[in-house]
């Protein structure tokens, strides 16, 4: 705790030879109506104990202490928020219960495995403001954009397949996650669009208009095909992708997807330093107390005792 603790004016030390040298060459002759008291503090009488010498000369050290003004300078990191802005958006319709995605544990489901690889993911992007859309038959805003990986997590761990309807509505999952980004003033914003299947056949909303808001809002998508998607949807993915900046993956397995994550993290790292600062903690307070509980406790026996 004291590592590194220093004075602001150590010169006020010196002021201890004035006590010292008036305790043994000179009274104190003080006018008692200003300071009633002062002269017997600093008298020591002979028949003064030792704890009240003690107790004394420990108040006027720590006094001096405090006044001397114990200081620490102690860094700290201010967390960047200068990163990218992104958006999450996730397939929670009734395909994603496939099981078998994951070599390693065949009972987990698609989603099942989603959910742990995003959430590792959002861990990794610490400067980063991102947003959670979940999609299935219709699309919906899970989390605002936050810097809080905590929050982010927790809403990832409460999503459930079939939440957003049994469909595909991919698309419209696109314009949301553009939606949530466009109030962004931010430089960088890129959705991650991730699906086991295609676009509903019957969607209201068609794909120029959502590739036209993302290029309208400068917003870069990746969309990520998990699964055996068939050529149609990899070609549409290849076509996001292209219009508006980014890249399309596909991922068979859970293996595959963590590498596609991590690509994607590599694409758009975010090389921010955080600032260090440093503030200065004071702990004059301390010797006070002891100076002043000291005081006390010197008054307190010296009139239980009777001194003169």
């Amino acid at each position: 705790m004291f590592d590194g603790l220093y004075f602001e004016y150590p010169s006020v030390a010196f002021v201890i030879l004035l006590f010292i040298l008036c305790a043994v060459i000179c009274k104190m002759k003080l006018p008692s109506l200003y300071f009633p008291h002062i002269s017997q503090f600093m008298k020591v009488s002979n028949g003064a104990s030792k704890l009240l010498l003690f107790l004394k000369w420990l108040s006027i050290a720590m006094l001096i202490v405090s006044l001397m003004s114990p200081v620490k300078d102690e860094p700290y990191e201010l967390e960047p928020k200068k990163g990218y802005e992104i958006a999450l958006i996730l397939d929670a319709s009734e395909s994603m219960k496939a099981k078998g995605f994951d070599e390693s544990n065949r009972d987990l489901t698609r989603f099942d495995v989603v959910k742990k690889i995003v959430s590792d993911f959002i861990i990794s992007r610490k400067n980063d403001n991102m947003g959670i859309v979940v999609f299935g038959a219709y699309s919906f805003i899970a989390s605002p954009l936050t810097y809080d990986a905590n929050i982010l997590k927790d809403v990832v761990s409460n999503l459930y397949i079939g939440m957003a309807g049994k469909f595909t509505a991919l698309f419209e999952s696109l314009a949301q996650g553009v939606n949530l980004l466009k109030a962004s003033k931010s430089v960088s914003k890129i959705a991650i669009l991730l699906t086991d299947g295609y676009n509903t056949p019957d969607s209201e909303f068609p794909f120029e208009a959502a590739i036209d808001f993302a290029k309208k809002h400068d917003v870069k998508v990746y969309p990520i095909g998990i699964g055996k998607s068939n050529e149609y949807n990899k070609k549409m993915l290849d076509k996001i992708a292209a219009q508006t900046g980014g890249v399309a993956f596909g991922a068979s397995n859970a293996s595959e997807l963590n590498v596609v994550y991590a690509k994607i993290n590599e694409l758009e790292k975010s090389d921010i330093d955080n600032e260090t600062f440093s503030f200065l903690r004071y702990y004059y307070i301390f010797p006070l107390v002891v100076s002043f509980l000291s005081l006390i406790l010197y008054m307190l026996f010296r009139n239980k005792r009777g001194y003169n």
